[in-house]
């Protein structure tokens, strides 16, 4: 199985640097999105929502507008990984291709496209997630405090 876990590209192409983050801010959130961030994502798609739940806030306002499913508050969130973790299993692909990024202060943010081959209700998929994510530092750590994703269409599913 050749696993290529959550290989961040894209980044020297779009350096995304904004007028008031330093360079800390954004290097710094930059290292969590590619450990923790990424982790949990893979977890994730192997059954595991634990990591996830380390990702994401617990505290108001958290919103999901997922490719799939919804949530407007933490615990619905929560709810939403339990469900998706049921679902997925045998991740053997997943990549990330970071379009955009930037940190300020206690907020970022990510423009990402999440390429993945995994079982989803027993049935192996591909898919393509377009993704934006906004995220809060809280207590010195990053979580993630909104999420939209949909499914890229291909050529071929256009009008």
């Amino acid at each position: 199985m050749n696993l290529n876990v959550f290989a961040v590209a894209g980044l020297a192409r779009h350096p995304c640097r904004g007028l008031n983050a330093t360079m800390g801010d954004r290097d710094e959130f930059l290292r969590w999105f590619d450990t923790a961030w990424r982790d949990a994502e893979v977890a994730l798609h192997n059954g595991d929502a634990g990591p996830r739940f380390e990702t994401w806030s617990e505290r108001a306002p958290v919103t999901l507008f997922g490719a799939w499913r919804n949530a407007e508050d933490p615990a619905g969130a929560r709810e939403v990984f339990r469900e998706l973790a049921q679902a997925f299993s045998q991740a053997t692909s997943s990549e990330v291709e970071l379009i955009a990024a930037d940190a300020s202060g206690d907020l970022a943010y990510t423009v990402q496209r999440e390429i993945t081959s995994t079982i989803v209700n027993g049935e192996p998929r591909q898919y393509v997630l377009r993704v934006t994510q906004v995220y809060r530092r809280e207590d010195g750590n990053w979580k993630v405090v909104h999420r939209h994703g949909d499914e890229e269409l291909g050529a071929d599913k256009g009008p």
